[in-house]
């Protein structure tokens, strides 16, 4: 039995790989129509199907509006039954079919036509009612289900899915969608704090520890102590930034049995710490922390010593 079990896991993996190369072919000119007519378009892209098609349908949905381009799903069953006026004027409407035969598609494509909208399918069958009444075909024909009787939609529902991604990261590159853009449409979450979250929003939350270059050790260990955080930094009257201490730096001083009573702070800082400006994401914060393989960054801005940011502060907020 495991070995059929992986045999049958293994054909399906090749099916449904099969399902997706397929789809080059289908990258022509109605393809490149389709994009640019969406691209044009004034209106929101309508996505409809019924059965599997329509859970497809309300993805690509999703992934539309995600990166930039207005959509909307509409059930094609419900459609005929009322939810057809969720088409505007100038929106263009796609449906998805494996047959484009089913019986409310073949009520909704007239309506649909009637309005004047534009008809995109994408469809599995180009000879199908569906397609001879498309002003664009998108195929996503497959040659056979990986379900054994060739009836459940899987290959067939994959390789819609990847049709929308397609023509979603066409629009992306089209529309000039950028990361700053993406942030708009995912500000919860973990993507939204790695597009958002800035230093400034987490080191204020910090004490500020500071001392001067000439402080004593001892000092400078009441500081540290004081303010948690495992540094301090060493700063002049105006709060230029000359140098930090860590822990780490105490230690390798008082392993080297050097005679403590009149070290200074000047005597042990380290004078060029890495920095990080307030308004840099947190998400970079935490790539210079690992590149460096430290826990602590100084915050400065024009060398003006602000605070600083720890990595337990990145840990809190979930970004590792």
């Amino acid at each position: 039995m495991p070995d059929t079990i992986k045999q049958v896991a293994l054909r399906t993996i090749e099916l449904e790989a099969e399902s997706v190369s397929g789809l080059a072919s289908g990258i022509n000119e109605d393809f490149e129509k389709a994009v640019q007519v969406i691209h044009d378009s004034r209106g929101r892209v309508v996505v409809s199907g019924i059965g599997k098609s329509a859970v497809i349908a309300q993805k690509i949905v999703a992934t539309f509006n995600s990166t930039g381009t207005p959509s909307i799903f509409m059930h094609a069953a419900d459609a005929i039954h009322g939810d057809l006026g969720i088409v505007q004027q100038h929106d263009v409407v796609i449906i998805i079919s494996k047959s484009g035969e089913s019986p409310e598609i073949k009520v909704l494509v007239p309506l649909i036509k009637n309005f004047g909208n534009t008809l995109i399918a994408m469809v599995g069958n180009t000879h199908s009612f569906l397609a001879k009444n498309a002003s664009i075909i998108l195929d996503t024909t497959v040659e056979q289900e990986a379900c054994p009787n060739n009836l459940a939609p899987t290959t067939s529902t994959t390789a819609q899915l990847v049709m929308g991604d397609v023509l979603a990261v066409c629009l992306m590159e089209m529309n000039g969608f950028k990361s700053d853009d993406f942030a708009k449409f995912h500000p919860g979450g973990m993507l939204g704090k790695k597009l958002y979250l800035r230093v400034a929003d987490l080191y204020k939350d910090n004490e500020r520890p500071a001392v001067s270059a000439a402080v004593s050790l001892k000092e400078v260990i009441v500081e540290m102590t004081q303010k948690r955080l495992g540094v301090t930094a060493v700063i002049d009257e105006a709060d230029n930034l000359l140098g930090i201490i860590t822990d780490g730096d105490l230690r390798r001083m008082l392993e080297k049995n050097t005679a403590i009573d009149s070290i200074k702070a000047s005597d042990i800082m380290s004078s060029n710490p890495k920095t990080i400006g307030p308004e840099e994401l947190a998400v970079n914060a935490l790539d210079l922390l690992r590149k460096n393989e430290i826990t602590q960054l100084v915050v400065t801005e024009n060398n003006k010593y602000l605070g600083i940011i720890h990595l337990h502060d990145l840990i809190k907020e979930g970004l590792i």
